[in-house]
Protein backbone atom coordinates (compact mmCIF):
# COMPACT_ATOMS: atom_id res chain seq x y z
CA UNK A 1 0.00 0.00 0.00
CA UNK A 2 1.62 3.41 -0.79
CA UNK A 3 1.45 5.40 2.71
CA UNK A 4 1.50 9.26 2.20
CA UNK A 5 4.00 11.20 3.45
CA UNK A 6 1.41 13.80 4.55
CA UNK A 7 -1.68 13.76 6.04
CA UNK A 8 -4.95 13.58 3.20
CA UNK A 9 -7.62 15.84 4.06
CA UNK A 10 -9.99 12.85 1.80
CA UNK A 11 -8.49 9.75 4.14
CA UNK A 12 -9.30 11.78 7.20
CA UNK A 13 -12.76 12.32 6.12
CA UNK A 14 -13.49 8.77 5.18
CA UNK A 15 -12.53 7.40 9.06
CA UNK A 16 -14.69 10.23 10.09
CA UNK A 17 -17.76 9.13 7.84
CA UNK A 18 -17.26 5.51 9.28
CA UNK A 19 -17.22 6.94 12.70
CA UNK A 20 -19.91 8.93 12.65
CA UNK A 21 -22.59 7.70 10.12
CA UNK A 22 -21.97 3.86 9.41
CA UNK A 23 -21.35 3.09 12.81
CA UNK A 24 -22.63 6.82 14.88
CA UNK A 25 -23.31 7.37 18.25
CA UNK A 26 -20.42 4.84 20.21
CA UNK A 27 -21.49 4.59 23.95
CA UNK A 28 -18.91 3.01 25.90
CA UNK A 29 -19.26 -0.78 27.03
CA UNK A 30 -22.34 -0.77 23.78
CA UNK A 31 -21.98 -1.84 20.07
CA UNK A 32 -21.16 1.03 18.68
CA UNK A 33 -17.97 1.67 20.94
CA UNK A 34 -16.88 -2.27 20.47
CA UNK A 35 -17.15 -1.42 16.65
CA UNK A 36 -15.14 1.50 16.78
CA UNK A 37 -12.53 -0.22 18.62
CA UNK A 38 -12.64 -3.55 15.57
CA UNK A 39 -12.46 -0.52 13.16
CA UNK A 40 -9.48 1.78 14.58
CA UNK A 41 -7.47 -1.79 15.49
CA UNK A 42 -7.84 -2.93 11.89
CA UNK A 43 -6.89 0.45 10.19
CA UNK A 44 -3.72 0.33 13.21
CA UNK A 45 -2.45 -3.14 11.64
CA UNK A 46 -3.39 -1.97 7.96
CA UNK A 47 -0.60 0.78 8.97
CA UNK A 48 1.74 -1.83 10.20
CA UNK A 49 1.36 -0.97 13.80
CA UNK A 50 1.92 -3.86 16.33
CA UNK A 51 -1.47 -3.57 17.85
CA UNK A 52 -2.88 -5.00 21.22
CA UNK A 53 -6.65 -4.57 22.93
CA UNK A 54 -6.92 -4.07 26.18
CA UNK A 55 -10.48 -4.54 27.35
CA UNK A 56 -11.40 -3.21 31.47
CA UNK A 57 -15.08 -3.59 33.12
CA UNK A 58 -16.84 -0.19 33.44
CA UNK A 59 -20.74 0.70 33.41
CA UNK A 60 -22.72 1.22 30.59
CA UNK A 61 -25.39 3.82 29.60
CA UNK A 62 -28.60 1.44 29.14
CA UNK A 63 -31.64 3.82 29.58
CA UNK A 64 -34.57 2.39 27.15
CA UNK A 65 -37.15 5.59 28.00
CA UNK A 66 -37.23 8.55 29.75
CA UNK A 67 -39.86 11.02 30.11
CA UNK A 68 -40.54 14.37 31.76
CA UNK A 69 -43.33 16.07 32.35
CA UNK A 70 -43.59 20.00 34.05
CA UNK A 71 -46.83 21.90 35.50
CA UNK A 72 -47.25 24.85 34.45
CA UNK A 73 -49.96 27.21 35.31
CA UNK A 74 -51.89 23.96 35.95
CA UNK A 75 -51.20 22.31 32.94
CA UNK A 76 -48.92 19.46 31.92
CA UNK A 77 -46.25 19.68 29.46
CA UNK A 78 -43.60 17.25 28.40
CA UNK A 79 -40.11 18.49 27.45
CA UNK A 80 -37.00 16.99 26.41
CA UNK A 81 -34.52 15.56 28.72
CA UNK A 82 -31.12 12.83 28.69
CA UNK A 83 -30.99 11.08 31.47
CA UNK A 84 -26.88 11.58 33.14
CA UNK A 85 -24.67 8.54 32.70
CA UNK A 86 -24.63 6.94 36.03
CA UNK A 87 -28.15 8.14 36.65
CA UNK A 88 -30.32 6.48 39.15
CA UNK A 89 -33.33 4.99 37.33
CA UNK A 90 -37.07 5.56 38.34
CA UNK A 91 -37.55 1.59 37.51
CA UNK A 92 -39.90 2.55 35.03
CA UNK A 93 -42.67 4.30 37.15
CA UNK A 94 -43.19 7.73 37.33
CA UNK A 95 -41.75 10.08 40.34
CA UNK A 96 -43.56 13.69 40.86
CA UNK A 97 -42.25 16.29 43.22
CA UNK A 98 -42.27 19.70 43.61
CA UNK A 99 -39.93 21.98 41.45
CA UNK A 100 -37.49 23.60 43.37
CA UNK A 101 -34.66 26.26 41.82
CA UNK A 102 -31.22 25.52 43.31
CA UNK A 103 -29.39 28.94 41.96
CA UNK A 104 -25.80 27.29 42.29
CA UNK A 105 -23.25 28.03 43.30
CA UNK A 106 -24.78 31.10 44.98
CA UNK A 107 -27.33 28.45 47.12
CA UNK A 108 -24.76 26.67 48.36
CA UNK A 109 -23.95 29.53 50.67
CA UNK A 110 -27.16 28.20 52.37
CA UNK A 111 -26.82 26.56 55.79
CA UNK A 112 -29.73 24.55 55.65
CA UNK A 113 -30.55 22.51 52.57
CA UNK A 114 -33.43 20.97 54.24
CA UNK A 115 -35.86 22.72 51.83
CA UNK A 116 -34.93 20.32 49.18
CA UNK A 117 -35.84 17.08 50.39
CA UNK A 118 -38.55 14.96 48.31
CA UNK A 119 -38.22 18.02 45.38
CA UNK A 120 -36.93 17.97 42.10
CA UNK A 121 -34.05 20.34 42.39
CA UNK A 122 -33.39 22.42 38.97
CA UNK A 123 -29.93 22.66 39.53
CA UNK A 124 -28.61 25.71 37.45
CA UNK A 125 -24.65 24.21 36.57
CA UNK A 126 -24.10 20.59 34.92
CA UNK A 127 -20.98 19.47 36.92
CA UNK A 128 -20.04 19.10 40.52
CA UNK A 129 -16.57 19.78 40.24
CA UNK A 130 -16.38 19.23 43.96
CA UNK A 131 -17.47 15.93 46.12
CA UNK A 132 -18.66 17.69 49.10
CA UNK A 133 -20.66 19.99 46.98
CA UNK A 134 -22.31 16.97 45.36
CA UNK A 135 -22.17 15.05 49.15
CA UNK A 136 -24.27 17.86 50.74
CA UNK A 137 -27.44 17.84 47.42
CA UNK A 138 -27.06 13.91 47.75
CA UNK A 139 -27.84 14.11 51.89
CA UNK A 140 -30.49 16.60 51.69
CA UNK A 141 -32.69 13.82 49.85
CA UNK A 142 -34.32 15.42 46.86
CA UNK A 143 -36.52 13.31 44.24
CA UNK A 144 -34.61 14.02 41.69
CA UNK A 145 -31.76 16.24 39.98
CA UNK A 146 -32.72 18.67 36.58
CA UNK A 147 -29.41 19.87 36.04
CA UNK A 148 -29.08 22.51 33.69
CA UNK A 149 -25.63 23.32 31.58
CA UNK A 150 -25.31 26.81 31.89
CA UNK A 151 -22.43 27.31 30.22
CA UNK A 152 -24.34 26.23 26.58
CA UNK A 153 -28.24 28.47 26.80
CA UNK A 154 -28.96 25.75 24.43
CA UNK A 155 -32.72 24.46 23.20
CA UNK A 156 -32.15 20.71 23.46
CA UNK A 157 -30.77 19.24 26.19
CA UNK A 158 -27.28 17.80 25.95
CA UNK A 159 -25.71 14.29 27.31
CA UNK A 160 -23.38 13.67 30.44
CA UNK A 161 -21.92 11.95 32.79
CA UNK A 162 -22.05 12.24 36.77
CA UNK A 163 -18.34 10.99 38.32
CA UNK A 164 -18.25 7.71 39.26
CA UNK A 165 -16.32 8.18 41.60
CA UNK A 166 -18.64 10.76 43.20
CA UNK A 167 -21.53 8.04 42.86
CA UNK A 168 -19.59 5.07 44.14
CA UNK A 169 -18.73 6.94 47.74
CA UNK A 170 -21.97 9.42 48.10
CA UNK A 171 -24.90 7.94 46.15
CA UNK A 172 -27.00 8.90 43.13
CA UNK A 173 -30.81 9.72 42.61
CA UNK A 174 -32.17 9.69 39.06
CA UNK A 175 -30.58 12.70 37.52
CA UNK A 176 -31.26 14.21 34.07
CA UNK A 177 -30.08 17.12 31.74
CA UNK A 178 -32.80 19.80 30.60
CA UNK A 179 -32.34 22.43 27.75
CA UNK A 180 -31.54 26.19 29.26
CA UNK A 181 -34.13 27.52 27.39
CA UNK A 182 -36.54 25.30 28.47
CA UNK A 183 -35.83 25.58 32.19
CA UNK A 184 -35.86 29.30 31.52
CA UNK A 185 -39.15 28.51 30.57
CA UNK A 186 -40.33 26.97 33.66
CA UNK A 187 -38.96 29.52 36.06
CA UNK A 188 -40.69 32.33 34.11
CA UNK A 189 -43.80 30.49 33.93
CA UNK A 190 -43.47 29.79 38.09
CA UNK A 191 -43.47 25.89 37.22
CA UNK A 192 -44.67 23.54 40.22
CA UNK A 193 -43.65 20.66 40.06
CA UNK A 194 -42.59 17.79 37.93
CA UNK A 195 -42.42 13.89 36.86
CA UNK A 196 -39.94 12.25 35.77
CA UNK A 197 -39.62 8.50 34.22
CA UNK A 198 -36.67 6.68 33.84
CA UNK A 199 -36.39 3.12 32.28
CA UNK A 200 -33.49 0.88 32.53
CA UNK A 201 -30.20 2.23 33.78
CA UNK A 202 -26.42 1.31 33.98
CA UNK A 203 -25.35 -2.13 33.26
CA UNK A 204 -22.08 -4.20 33.77
CA UNK A 205 -19.90 -4.23 30.37
CA UNK A 206 -16.42 -3.74 29.34
CA UNK A 207 -14.67 -1.26 27.03
CA UNK A 208 -11.26 -1.15 25.49
CA UNK A 209 -8.43 0.73 24.75
CA UNK A 210 -6.63 0.10 21.48
CA UNK A 211 -2.91 0.26 21.44
CA UNK A 212 -0.59 0.57 18.22
CA UNK A 213 2.94 0.63 18.71
CA UNK A 214 6.24 1.85 15.98
CA UNK A 215 9.57 0.72 17.94
CA UNK A 216 12.63 2.65 18.47
CA UNK A 217 15.50 1.25 17.56
CA UNK A 218 17.63 1.39 21.62
CA UNK A 219 17.37 -2.17 23.80
CA UNK A 220 15.15 -0.48 26.59
CA UNK A 221 13.05 2.29 24.19
CA UNK A 222 11.63 5.25 25.99
CA UNK A 223 8.26 5.85 25.11
CA UNK A 224 6.49 8.89 23.47
CA UNK A 225 2.48 8.56 23.48
CA UNK A 226 -0.18 10.04 21.81
CA UNK A 227 -3.62 9.32 22.25
CA UNK A 228 -7.48 10.27 21.42
CA UNK A 229 -10.73 8.69 22.72
CA UNK A 230 -13.59 6.79 20.43
CA UNK A 231 -16.60 6.77 22.80
CA UNK A 232 -18.97 9.55 22.77
CA UNK A 233 -21.89 10.59 25.02
CA UNK A 234 -25.63 10.05 24.55
CA UNK A 235 -27.50 11.23 21.69
CA UNK A 236 -23.91 12.17 19.70
CA UNK A 237 -22.14 10.86 16.77
CA UNK A 238 -19.49 12.97 18.38
CA UNK A 239 -17.68 14.00 15.15
CA UNK A 240 -15.49 16.81 16.55
CA UNK A 241 -15.73 15.02 19.81
CA UNK A 242 -13.58 13.15 19.46
CA UNK A 243 -14.01 11.54 16.16
CA UNK A 244 -11.22 14.46 15.03
CA UNK A 245 -9.26 12.86 17.43
CA UNK A 246 -9.31 9.19 16.65
CA UNK A 247 -9.49 10.25 12.47
CA UNK A 248 -6.15 12.27 13.22
CA UNK A 249 -4.76 9.34 15.34
CA UNK A 250 -5.45 6.72 12.20
CA UNK A 251 -3.16 9.43 9.91
CA UNK A 252 -1.06 9.00 12.38
CA UNK A 253 0.05 5.58 12.50
CA UNK A 254 0.35 5.90 8.59
CA UNK A 255 2.66 8.55 8.64
CA UNK A 256 4.85 7.57 11.28
CA UNK A 257 4.98 4.15 9.96
CA UNK A 258 7.84 5.20 7.42
CA UNK A 259 11.35 5.80 9.25
CA UNK A 260 13.52 4.63 11.67
CA UNK A 261 13.21 6.33 15.49
CA UNK A 262 15.24 5.61 18.95
CA UNK A 263 12.25 5.76 21.19
CA UNK A 264 9.22 3.93 20.79
CA UNK A 265 6.02 6.05 19.51
CA UNK A 266 2.62 4.87 21.43
CA UNK A 267 -0.79 5.98 19.71
CA UNK A 268 -3.98 4.57 21.85
CA UNK A 269 -7.31 5.03 21.33
CA UNK A 270 -9.20 5.12 24.52
CA UNK A 271 -12.19 3.82 25.47
CA UNK A 272 -14.96 5.30 28.32
CA UNK A 273 -13.72 8.78 28.37
CA UNK A 274 -16.76 10.34 28.52
CA UNK A 275 -17.49 8.62 32.13
CA UNK A 276 -14.07 10.66 33.22
CA UNK A 277 -11.24 9.40 31.72
CA UNK A 278 -12.13 5.87 32.90
CA UNK A 279 -9.94 4.11 30.18
CA UNK A 280 -6.36 6.18 30.38
CA UNK A 281 -7.01 5.73 34.37
CA UNK A 282 -7.33 2.37 33.65
CA UNK A 283 -4.46 2.09 31.15
CA UNK A 284 -2.29 4.20 32.95
CA UNK A 285 -2.77 2.27 36.50
CA UNK A 286 -2.05 -0.69 35.18
CA UNK A 287 1.03 0.08 33.32
CA UNK A 288 2.02 2.30 35.89
CA UNK A 289 5.56 1.63 36.97
CA UNK A 290 6.12 0.89 33.22
CA UNK A 291 5.33 4.14 32.39
CA UNK A 292 7.03 5.88 35.01
CA UNK A 293 10.28 4.31 34.15
CA UNK A 294 10.26 4.95 30.67
CA UNK A 295 7.01 7.42 29.65
CA UNK A 296 8.44 10.71 28.45
CA UNK A 297 5.87 12.51 26.71
CA UNK A 298 1.87 12.66 26.12
CA UNK A 299 0.10 14.40 23.15
CA UNK A 300 -3.63 14.02 23.42
CA UNK A 301 -6.27 15.02 20.77
CA UNK A 302 -9.58 16.12 22.00
CA UNK A 303 -12.25 18.40 19.98
CA UNK A 304 -9.90 20.42 17.51
CA UNK A 305 -11.28 20.37 14.16
CA UNK A 306 -14.15 22.74 14.60
CA UNK A 307 -14.35 24.91 11.37
CA UNK A 308 -14.48 28.65 13.32
CA UNK A 309 -12.51 29.04 16.33
CA UNK A 310 -8.96 29.00 17.96
CA UNK A 311 -6.50 26.18 18.80
CA UNK A 312 -5.19 26.04 22.50
CA UNK A 313 -2.80 23.74 23.77
CA UNK A 314 -3.32 22.93 27.61
CA UNK A 315 0.04 21.86 29.00
CA UNK A 316 1.15 20.18 32.47
CA UNK A 317 4.83 19.90 32.63
CA UNK A 318 7.81 22.24 32.28
CA UNK A 319 8.14 25.15 30.85
CA UNK A 320 10.91 24.23 28.10
CA UNK A 321 8.05 21.49 27.07
CA UNK A 322 5.93 24.60 26.08
CA UNK A 323 8.35 26.58 24.39
CA UNK A 324 9.59 23.72 22.21
CA UNK A 325 6.16 23.04 21.44
CA UNK A 326 5.56 26.57 20.29
CA UNK A 327 8.79 26.25 18.34
CA UNK A 328 8.19 23.33 16.53
CA UNK A 329 4.67 23.24 15.66
CA UNK A 330 5.11 27.44 14.65
CA UNK A 331 8.05 25.67 12.36
CA UNK A 332 5.24 24.10 10.19
CA UNK A 333 2.92 27.30 9.87
CA UNK A 334 0.81 26.40 13.12
CA UNK A 335 -0.03 28.69 16.05
CA UNK A 336 -1.96 28.23 19.35
CA UNK A 337 -2.69 29.71 22.72
CA UNK A 338 -0.68 27.49 25.07
CA UNK A 339 -1.55 27.06 28.73
CA UNK A 340 -0.54 26.20 31.69
CA UNK A 341 -3.33 24.58 33.42
CA UNK A 342 -4.37 21.23 35.14
CA UNK A 343 -7.56 19.84 33.13
CA UNK A 344 -8.67 16.57 34.82
CA UNK A 345 -11.53 16.31 32.00
CA UNK A 346 -9.38 14.70 29.38
CA UNK A 347 -7.14 11.43 28.48
CA UNK A 348 -3.66 13.22 29.10
CA UNK A 349 -4.44 13.54 32.78
CA UNK A 350 -3.89 10.39 34.70
CA UNK A 351 -0.33 10.37 32.48
CA UNK A 352 0.25 13.68 33.91
CA UNK A 353 -0.33 12.32 37.53
CA UNK A 354 2.03 9.69 36.84
CA UNK A 355 4.49 12.58 36.77
CA UNK A 356 4.55 12.15 32.93
CA UNK A 357 4.78 15.74 30.86
CA UNK A 358 1.38 15.91 29.07
CA UNK A 359 -0.50 17.76 26.43
CA UNK A 360 -3.94 18.42 25.17
CA UNK A 361 -4.61 19.46 21.82
CA UNK A 362 -8.12 21.14 21.46
CA UNK A 363 -10.06 23.59 19.33
CA UNK A 364 -12.97 26.05 21.08
CA UNK A 365 -15.65 28.20 19.28
CA UNK A 366 -16.86 30.19 21.72
CA UNK A 367 -15.41 31.07 25.41
CA UNK A 368 -17.35 27.94 27.22
CA UNK A 369 -15.69 25.86 24.83
CA UNK A 370 -17.61 24.51 21.66
CA UNK A 371 -21.20 25.38 21.18
CA UNK A 372 -22.81 21.62 19.93
CA UNK A 373 -20.88 20.62 22.84
CA UNK A 374 -22.65 16.89 23.49
CA UNK A 375 -25.36 17.82 21.54
CA UNK A 376 -26.88 15.25 18.51
CA UNK A 377 -25.96 18.20 16.08
CA UNK A 378 -22.24 17.60 16.83
CA UNK A 379 -21.89 16.33 13.35
CA UNK A 380 -19.37 16.15 10.05
CA UNK A 381 -20.74 20.00 9.18
CA UNK A 382 -18.88 21.42 11.94
CA UNK A 383 -15.24 20.43 11.18
CA UNK A 384 -12.98 20.84 8.89
CA UNK A 385 -11.14 17.90 7.32
CA UNK A 386 -7.89 19.98 6.08
CA UNK A 387 -7.57 22.04 9.10
CA UNK A 388 -7.24 18.63 11.17
CA UNK A 389 -4.93 17.49 8.59
CA UNK A 390 -2.76 20.38 9.05
CA UNK A 391 -2.52 20.20 12.72
CA UNK A 392 -1.94 16.00 12.33
CA UNK A 393 1.21 17.09 10.25
CA UNK A 394 2.35 18.91 13.02
CA UNK A 395 1.83 16.61 15.63
CA UNK A 396 3.78 14.09 13.47
CA UNK A 397 6.34 16.59 13.22
CA UNK A 398 6.69 16.93 16.81
CA UNK A 399 6.40 12.81 17.35
CA UNK A 400 9.40 12.03 14.94
CA UNK A 401 11.76 14.90 16.38
CA UNK A 402 10.44 13.39 20.06
CA UNK A 403 11.25 10.15 18.73
CA UNK A 404 14.38 10.45 16.89
CA UNK A 405 16.16 13.19 19.27
CA UNK A 406 19.42 11.55 21.29
CA UNK A 407 18.08 13.44 24.31
CA UNK A 408 15.29 14.81 25.11
CA UNK A 409 14.30 18.70 24.30
CA UNK A 410 13.14 19.11 27.51
CA UNK A 411 13.07 17.25 31.13
CA UNK A 412 10.75 14.63 31.62
CA UNK A 413 9.02 15.81 34.81
CA UNK A 414 6.46 18.38 35.70
CA UNK A 415 7.15 21.00 38.38
CA UNK A 416 5.97 20.16 42.09
CA UNK A 417 3.55 22.86 42.23
CA UNK A 418 1.76 21.68 39.68
CA UNK A 419 2.06 18.00 40.25
CA UNK A 420 0.93 18.75 43.82
CA UNK A 421 -2.80 20.03 42.14
CA UNK A 422 -2.48 17.06 39.90
CA UNK A 423 -2.21 15.22 42.87
CA UNK A 424 -5.16 16.66 44.92
CA UNK A 425 -7.59 16.56 42.18
CA UNK A 426 -6.98 12.79 40.96
CA UNK A 427 -8.13 12.40 44.55
CA UNK A 428 -11.20 14.63 44.26
CA UNK A 429 -12.20 12.92 41.03
CA UNK A 430 -11.19 9.82 40.80
CA UNK A 431 -10.63 8.01 44.57
CA UNK A 432 -14.02 6.53 45.28
CA UNK A 433 -12.97 5.48 48.88
CA UNK A 434 -12.28 9.66 49.45
CA UNK A 435 -15.12 11.85 51.88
Amino acid sequence: MNVPQTAQPQRILQDLQVLTRDIGVRLAGTHGEHAAAEFIAGQFRAAGANVSVEEFPMMAYEFRDHRLGVNINGKWTEFACVPFCHSASTGGQTLEAPLVVFESPADLGRSDLTSLEGAAVLHLGAHFQSRGQYQRLIDSKPAMLLLVDVRYPCTVPLGDSLFPAFCNSVGVVPTINVAYQDAWRWVNGKAKSVRLTIDGGMREARSANVIADFPGDRADPELILCGAHHDTQAGSVGADDNGSGVAGLLELSRLLSHGNRQRTIRLISFGTEEQLSVGSAAYSTKHSQFLKERGRFMFNLDSYGSFMGWTRVSCNGPAAMRDYLGRQLASQGLYAEYREEVTPYADHYPFAKLGIPAVMLRRLNCTSGRFFHHRPDDDLSKIDPLLISRWINGVAHVLNDLGSAGRMPFPAEIPESEQTTIDSLWKELFDSTAL
